[in-house]
């Protein structure tokens, strides 16, 4: 404790007296001026922060270029196409799955066609009609194109035959150049219902194989081709008061809501990544700057006070720190736009060839995400130094009389309430993910991120214990008691360094272990569901035709999709055999025909379905019937179930999933099928649902770990200068260098290992109300697994990074010499000489 005399007191008053009357004035004129001139005095203190965030715009720069190009574009078939119409948006993503559109029905397709062509400049109105079918080409299926089309949708696309004619009967397809089939050839084509021969009549330069007839599905987009010189304005106009509510009318950049579905559902996957990528990284960079101006605060009260001293008030002194943020925000903003607008073309290509965005997309450079991404950056520098400028602006001019740094109540009220708080946040998130079967992964995030504020908060409490307890085995030595009186002393010393390991060990714990976890929970799964050692599966083909489940004697469930009555979209099935789910209520025996369904019973306590209720539904070819309610069912294949035939009569284009065969059977090599062992097929699944997540996972822990690396150097930089004459004051009292860089080294462990632990802590927390979110969602017991060789390598990484950020300054402080050298300390600019 520092003594005062009745003196000093008064020097110091007469000095509040005298800079109330000139220093208020000079800080109150040009506290920015004052700001910059402190932030460049010491800038290297600031250098960890101007990264964090330069790092931080840079990715939200680069994120936010390919979020703003990745929008729909408009198909390249519909560009001859002015006007097209759609139907209603009854589809989309709905937790997860990706539904099409209720269709049209028969009906409303021939009256609109009708009525739509006969709007004057209308040349053509086309009802696009698409279905599965695929070239094979040396008994192999040809992948990437599925999709086949009758000939009048040529009209709509931008190419013309490229030789030949177009089809003229049942028995003729036109086919895309690229197959380097002639016209006269045969091909064979897998359509659902098999393989089938066809002539080729034609070929076009663009993908797709065209039909002069052929079973379709239903009709959603009905395309306008207009005449030459026709008002487009005046077609879309008249087109509206033809369709109605019956569907949407599209002109120009909006014709991209006909995007199919499989890019839709790219883009959103790519979405997600973006997403987490925004979010994660704003989170680390306004924890990391508000780790670092707080650290920094505590450590220069003496010059802060001495600003006090001479006159300035408290709110000068708030706005003096804001000030520095500011200077340190547009300095990181500007170099952060820069480089995210350089990384953005390669990032975005590498999203494509991960399959996270369509074939085709670009990343295109546009003026409003950079500026929205550059206001981020004093944005989330002003955010993170809130806190740190209420602590500076109640620093007492007495500070200036400070010749120790010592922690003076690091636990204030205001800290202790908000840590409590977000703490219960997280555990009773964490208790709410444990009974839910929904949402488990995003609530488990927020109870993390809670828990990791509130840890944080609640640090300079929580560490004294935490110390006492990880020291204990070096307890004793000169080295040991140093280490451990030195943590206990500078308790905000070691919150501030142990807090950028507690996130970064906390997430990379979180979710490599939810992705192993989930691993093992969709193991269990399929292992429950699967009772057979061959499976006859799709090979280069979406899905297995009739003619290949048929060839080996077996059946299997056939999807669709099916709409209620007001277009609420649910997954279908239909099935030959035994129903494989629990049943609730009714009697499954009793799905007959094409009158009858088994539903889900989440889907029936949603729609108020019961046994025996009758629920009209529309089927894909878009013609609806009054379906009767047989049976209630848990752990369902689908929302609704229905016999195999009825399926197949509503939807030409549904193909099989897998057949699972109790022994291997011969299917012919132009079915687009293969049999194969169950253990190689599922092996075959996980590893290409690993690659897609653990991309994913690598880079959020790989910006996790950058940042802590930020973070971890930039305090420990700060704390190792800060107490340069501290070292030389144990290398003058008889210590060694060895001995003082090992006792260095010994306080950076033991940080890391509270940070840790901490982390550990909080990940496990939430991990283990995934699990039980996961039994409860599947119905088996579900155990944490946690990836330790993961985990180890990155609490090495932190480890490593500490011990490098601590000893290296260390070194150069100590400069090797003559222990009996005077201590003579290097001059530094004064920071305050401006006041």
């Amino acid at each position: 404790m520092l003594k005062r005399t009745r003196k000093q007191v008064q020097g110091t008053r007469e000095a509040q007296r005298v800079g109330g009357a000139t220093g208020s004035r000079t800080l109150g004129g040009g506290s920015l001026a004052l700001a910059w001139d402190l932030a460049r005095g010491r800038w290297g203190s600031l250098i960890g922060t101007f990264l964090a965030l330069g790092l931080a715009v840079g990715i939200l720069s680069m994120t936010g270029l390919v979020f703003a190009s990745a929008q729909p574009q408009v198909p390249g078939r519909y560009a001859r196409a002015a006007v097209l119409v759609k139907a209603p948006s009854t589809g989309g993503e709905v937790n997860g799955l990706f539904y099409p559109d209720r269709p049209w029905s028969p009906e409303q397709v021939r009256s609109l066609s009708e009525r739509l062509g006969r709007i004057p400049g209308v040349a053509a109105a086309v009802p696009d009609r698409t279905f599965y079918a695929q070239a094979v080409i040396g008994g192999k299926p040809v992948a990437g194109d599925t999709q086949g089309y009758l000939w009048p949708s040529a009209v709509l696309a931008p190419y013309r035959l490229a030789a030949g004619r177009p089809p003229a009967g049942p028995g003729e397809v036109v086919v895309s150049r690229a197959l380097g089939l002639a016209p006269g050839r045969q091909v064979t084509v897998l359509t659902a219902a098999g393989p089938a021969s066809y002539s080729v009549s034609g070929t076009v330069a663009g993908p797709g194989l065209y039909f002069a007839r052929a079973r379709t599905g239903g009709v959603r987009v009905i395309a306008l081709v207009a005449e030459v010189s026709a008002d487009i304005t005046a077609i879309e106009r008249a087109a509206r008061a033809v369709v109605g509510a019956q569907g949407l009318v599209l002109s120009g950049a909006s014709r991209s809501a006909t995007e199919p579905l499989s890019d839709v559902r790219t883009r959103w996957f790519g979405h997600q990544i973006l997403s987490g990528m925004a979010i994660l990284v704003a989170f680390t960079a306004v924890f990391i700057v508000a780790s670092t101006f707080a650290f920094g605060v505590a450590q220069r009260r003496r010059e802060l006070g001495l600003l006090r001293t001479v006159g300035a008030t408290p709110r000068q002194m708030r706005v003096l720190m804001h000030g520095e943020a500011l200077v340190v925000g547009v300095a990181g903003a500007v170099a952060g736009v820069a480089l995210g607008t350089a990384c953005a073309p390669a990032f975005g290509q590498a999203l494509v060839d991960l399959g996270f965005q369509p074939r085709g997309f670009a990343v295109q450079i546009q003026l409003w995400p950079l500026v929205a991404c550059f206001a981020a950056g004093p944005a989330v520098a002003q955010f993170g130094v809130w806190a740190a400028s209420r602590r500076a602006a109640k620093v007492s001019p007495l500070e200036a009389l400070r010749e120790a740094v010592v922690d003076e109540r690091p636990m204030t009220a205001g800290r202790w309430a908000f840590g409590a708080l977000f703490t219960l946040v997280g555990v009773a998130l964490g208790v709410f993910v444990a009974g839910e079967s929904d949402s488990v992964v995003q609530y488990a995030f927020y109870a993390a991120g809670s828990l990791i504020v509130g840890l944080s908060l609640l640090a300079p409490a929580v560490i004294p214990p935490l110390v006492r307890a990880v020291s204990w085995p070096v307890r004793s030595g000169a080295i040991g008691l140093l280490v451990r009186q030195g943590a206990l002393t500078a308790v905000r010393r070691t919150a501030s360094t142990a807090a950028p390991v507690l996130v970064t060990v906390g997430f990379a714990v979180l979710v490599t272990g939810m992705v192993e976890t989930n691993a093992g929970a969709n193991g269990l799964r399929r292992a429950a569901a699967v009772r057979a050692d061959w499976v006859l599966a799709p090979q280069g083909t979406p899905g297995l035709t009739d003619a290949a489940v048929s060839a080996v004697g077996g059946s299997s469930t056939l999807p669709t999709t099916v709409y209620a009555g007001d277009g609420r979209p649910f997954s279908a099935a239909g099935v030959a055999d035994e129903i494989e789910a629990d049943v609730i209520a009714g009697d499954p025996q009793g799905l007959r025909g094409s009158r009858t369904m088994a539903v889900a019973e989440w889907a029936a306590r949603e729609r108020g379905w019961r046994i025996g209720t009758v629920a009209p539904v529309t089927f894909e070819d878009g013609r609806s019937s009054r379906l009767t309610v047989v049976a209630l069912l848990r752990n369902s294949p689908a929302d609704v179930l229905l016999t195999r035939q009825a399926v197949r009569d509503h939807d030409p284009s549904a193909l099989a999933g897998p057949v699972y065969l109790a022994t291997p059977a011969a299917v012919p090599a132009d079915t687009g099928a293969v049999v194969e062992k169950v253990t190689d097929r599922m092996a075959g699944i996980e590893e290409h649902e690993d690659k897609l997540v653990w991309v994913f996972v690598l880079i959020l822990v790989g910006l996790s770990v950058g940042y802590s690396a930020i973070a971890i150097a930039n305090t420990l930089l700060m704390a190792t200068a800060d107490r340069t004459a501290d070292l030389r004051v144990l290398r003058m009292s008889g210590a060694t260098t060895g001995q003082v860089l090992r006792t260095v080294a010994l306080e950076s462990t033991l940080v890391v290992a509270i940070g840790a632990l901490l982390g550990i802590v909080v990940a496990v927390t939430a991990l283990v109300g995934i699990t039980a979110g996961l039994t409860n969602m599947i119905g088996m017991t579900v155990g944490m697994i946690l990836p330790w060789p993961v985990i180890g390598a990155v609490i090495g990484i932190c480890l490593l990074l500490a011990v490098a950020a601590s000893l290296i300054p260390a070194r150069a402080a100590l400069r090797p010499a003559d222990p009996a050298r005077p201590f003579t300390p290097r001059r530094r600019r004064d920071p305050c000489r401006s006041v």
